[in-house]
């Protein structure tokens, strides 16, 4: 729909985004930032999903901010623990099916995580397709056997041809877009080049005044691949140094808070976290930590107001919104070197850049122990970092400007 006001046309567009599961993450943040933000430029935005949980969300999803719908809550999510893949593609086929038949046309439908659904949105002319690639799902999957590889060549081939079918692709960070010019070869070779779009964070959320206790902060889902182990490890190292590295300092006080999205239907999540207790025996700092599973916006925002620091352990993680949340919340961020961290994180400024090992992480962390106002002043530099590039309102004016322009055939 377009109206004119004031001798100008302004662009009210009809959005629908399709996301497959509406809990608690880094991709599902997004996904809530770019449907409020939408919103908030005027736009009518509906969001349709196959899972919701309004006890295990963001709040965005239940308070009004936007509609949601919820189709094909009775399909499953996997087949005794297998075919999770192929379980997510009918999950998501299916509420494109019903966006098809059951609304009206939109101007643009943004989806994400799954492009076999790209094909069937295309069907109706009249619609825009956009694409947001958090990391090609092929290099995510395992192809560890024989049978695994069979299963998941026809999955890989459809991604890779199904992705290149949206009229616009966005990607988190300049690191992901490389890694799809990698993977994506054909496309690639076809001059298909995604556009990045940083996630962001609402700043605004961590106005309260902030503490700097002897507490370090980690934050993920409760993964494999978030290698949150590493934070564990690090902070047994950090305990054991001794002689003048701590004079007169207060390392009884010191603890370690694992906090994250944890969902008891997914059978890594709570075989991870047995896990990460059992390592924390072996490293004889189980009593040095708390594990708070799937806490709210309120809890995390206080938890990150009352820590000396955020520890951020993913190995080449595609971008990373914990250390955007960490830094608008006045903290530094310890992370691995590579990946998305290393495009929103100034090393020595707001925060420390380290290989994925104990040694440097905890020789970062005994920085900030030593001194809370090294930390302090680090935090100021990482919110004044993250307000002026990585804001909610600098990602909205982004994204709305992709699809009104892509709506009025302005993109390449």
């Amino acid at each position: 729909m377009r109206e004119k006001g004031n001798g100008k046309e302004s662009s009210k567009l009809n959005i629908a985004i399709i996301h497959p599961d509406l809990g608690i993450g880094g991709a599902e943040r997004l996904i809530v930032d770019a449907a409020a933000e939408l919103a908030s430029h005027g736009h009518n935005v509906h969001v349709f999903t196959a899972h919701h949980d309004k006890t295990h969300c963001f709040e965005e999803t239940v308070n009004g901010t936007f509609p949601v719908t919820v189709y094909g809550t009775f399909l499953p999510r996997h087949i005794f623990y297998r075919f999770h893949a192929v379980c997510a593609y009918i999950r998501c086929l299916f509420v494109a099916l019903c966006v098809l038949l059951l609304w009206p046309s939109f101007d643009v439908i943004l989806t994400d995580q799954v492009s076999v659904i790209i094909p069937l949105l295309k069907a109706k002319k009249s619609s825009k397709v956009v694409f947001y690639c958090h990391f090609p799902d092929l290099l995510l999957a395992k192809h560890t056997t024989v049978l695994r590889k069979i299963y998941r060549k026809p999955i890989d081939l459809i991604e890779e041809a199904t992705t290149g079918m949206a009229d616009l692709i966005l990607v988190n960070s300049k690191f992901t877009a490389l890694t799809f010019a990698k993977t994506f070869r054909r496309l690639d070779g076809r001059g298909i080049r995604p556009s990045v779009l940083y996630p962001a964070v609402n700043v605004e959320q961590f106005e309260n005044p902030c503490a700097y206790n002897f507490n370090f902060l980690s934050i993920n889902r409760f993964e494999r691949k978030k290698n949150v182990g590493l934070a564990i490890s690090s902070l047994a190292k950090l305990l054991a140094l001794e002689g003048d590295a701590f004079q007169n300092s207060e390392l009884a006080k010191v603890s370690l808070t694992i906090a994250g999205g944890f969902d008891k239907r997914l059978r890594e999540n709570v075989e991870y976290l047995e896990e990460l207790k059992s390592l924390a025996e072996k490293e004889g700092v189980s009593d040095r930590i708390n594990y708070i599973t799937s806490c709210s916006t309120a809890e995390r925002n206080k938890l990150l107001s009352q820590c000396l620091c955020v520890l951020y352990t993913p190995k080449d993680e595609h971008f990373g919104i914990v250390p955007l949340e960490a830094m608008a919340a006045h903290k530094p961020v310890i992370a691995c070197n590579s990946g998305g961290p290393v495009e929103t994180i100034k090393d020595g400024v707001t925060g420390f850049l380290c290989e994925p090992n104990g040694q440097e992480f905890s020789s970062a962390m005994a920085k900030l122990f030593k001194n809370p106002k090294m930390a302090e002043r680090m935090g100021e530099d990482a919110r004044r970092h993250v307000s002026e590039a990585f804001s909610t309102k600098v990602f909205g004016q982004q994204l709305n400007r992709y699809v009104v322009d892509i709506t009025r055939g302005k993109m390449d």
